[in-house]
């Protein structure tokens, strides 16, 4: 089962891809969303450890 830490490290991973990808803006706006919704995924997993 996921956690949050593991979550994270996604989103982590997928932002600094994003700071890499300087010269193509789709590709860094869809790498930000992706990372926007692992940062979800952790925050409800975060919840649901705390319970």
């Amino acid at each position: 089962m996921m956690q949050s830490q593991e979550a994270l490290a996604h989103a982590a991973r997928l932002l600094e891809q994003a700071e890499l990808e300087l010269t193509n803006l789709p590709l860094m706006e869809r790498l930000d969303e992706l990372a926007a919704s692992w940062l979800t995924l952790a925050h409800l997993l975060m919840e649901r450890e705390r319970a």
